[in-house]
């Protein structure tokens, strides 16, 4: 059994314990712990992510961008192969330019008509009119000519008039007769002539129809084009937005399939920090609050955020994340974007520390971890 320690050593043994106990004290609660109305908490940051994607099938023929440059809003990033497209635009234009050319015909005849069947119209009934009246002299000369020659025949026998005048009289009898045979024919052809100038208001209808029936057309081929034209253009892919290039899934010479990534972009005016709040503070933590943020590459530099979006389910810490308490087991995923980010000094990736403030009037504090 062995002897008791004597001498200095239990000292010695009481001030190490002492000097433990401080500044294990110091480190969790002075160090970690902030004042009431601030939570800290730490994480990566992050963005969101924009999928660029091809809505048809092509081979790629040029990527204009790669991993990490900047982009605006509507610049061309990848040309596809548009072959066959620019061929269905040019013949679609075609269609549509003759269709155009026939609507432009059909609408200067259907104007003519509607000027030319009115006078037609006027000038057939005038010549009904007048075949009317030349038939109505033409019946009357012949009935004279029919009185006439009875007359003439009855002086005859009795001796009282010549033969010669007999015969004239026939004859202008026979020739009044051939008058109004033709006069009676001249009134039919004029009635005939009237109707059938009257058919062109149905001409007119028929016209009418051809042009709505060809309009229709031009604006299905016109329709056509303007896909046609749409499909050419979006064979030209550009940025949706703002951003930097993070990943550059496809390359030139491969085949691009509808909705399949080529490029991955992130804003860089939408960034965020995902930080882990400890299931004991999340009742804290409200959508809106001010947060302040810092990274290790700009150490005395506070970038001001907000919480925009809590978490509804508790999960385990990650391991890359800290807590002041290494007994926190659950902890609530809070997103805090950025309120700037003057010159995109800050980037997807980066760690950073948070400072939440949730009581108001609580003066800032740093990060201490």
């Amino acid at each position: 059994m062995r002897a008791p320690l004597k001498g200095p050593i239990p000292v010695v043994l009481v001030v190490t314990l002492f000097a433990g106990v401080y500044f294990g004290y110091n480190y969790l609660f002075r160090q970690a712990t902030l004042p009431e109305g601030l939570i800290q908490a730490n994480g990566r940051i992050e963005g969101d992510h924009i999928t660029v994607a091809s809505k048809f099938s092509g081979r790629i023929q040029s990527m204009l961008t790669q991993e990490g440059d900047v982009v605006k809003a509507g610049q061309t990033m990848v040309l596809l192969d548009d072959t066959q497209a620019r061929i269905r635009v040019t013949q679609a234009e075609k269609a549509v330019a003759t269709l155009r050319a026939k609507v432009e015909a059909l609408e200067i005849d259907l104007e003519v008509m509607r000027k030319d069947v009115p006078l037609a119209i006027d000038a057939a009934e005038a010549e009904v009119e007048h075949s009317t009246a030349m038939y109505a002299k033409a019946e009357a000369t012949e009935q004279q000519a029919q009185r006439d020659a009875l007359r003439f025949q009855q002086l005859a026998s009795q001796g009282a008039a010549s033969r010669q005048g007999e015969e004239r009289a026939a004859l202008a009898l026979t020739t009044s007769r051939n008058d109004l045979t033709a006069s009676r024919n001249a009134v039919i052809r004029a009635r005939r002539q009237s109707a059938q100038v009257k058919l062109g208001w149905q001409r007119i209808s028929v016209k009418e129809g051809e042009l709505k029936a060809t309009r229709a057309q031009l604006e299905q081929f016109e329709a056509a084009l303007a896909e046609a034209e749409s499909i050419l253009a979006d064979l030209i892919i550009k940025a949706p937005s703002d951003g930097v290039v993070l990943t550059r899934i496809a390359d030139v010479g491969e085949m691009a399939s509808p909705g399949t990534p080529l490029l991955d972009l992130v804003d860089l005016d939408r960034l965020y920090l995902k930080v882990f709040v400890p299931e004991v503070e999340i009742g804290k933590v409200r959508v809106g609050l001010p947060a302040r943020i810092r990274t290790d590459c700009f150490p005395d530099r506070d970038f001001p955020a907000t919480a925009r979006m809590i978490s509804s389910r508790a999960e385990f810490t990650p391991k890359e994340v800290q807590t002041h308490d290494e007994r926190t087991k659950l902890v609530y995923a809070v997103k805090l974007y950025l309120d700037e980010n003057p010159d995109h000094c800050l980037t997807p990736g980066m760690p950073a520390d948070a400072v939440i403030r949730w009581k108001e009037g609580v003066q800032w504090a740093a990060p201490r971890w």
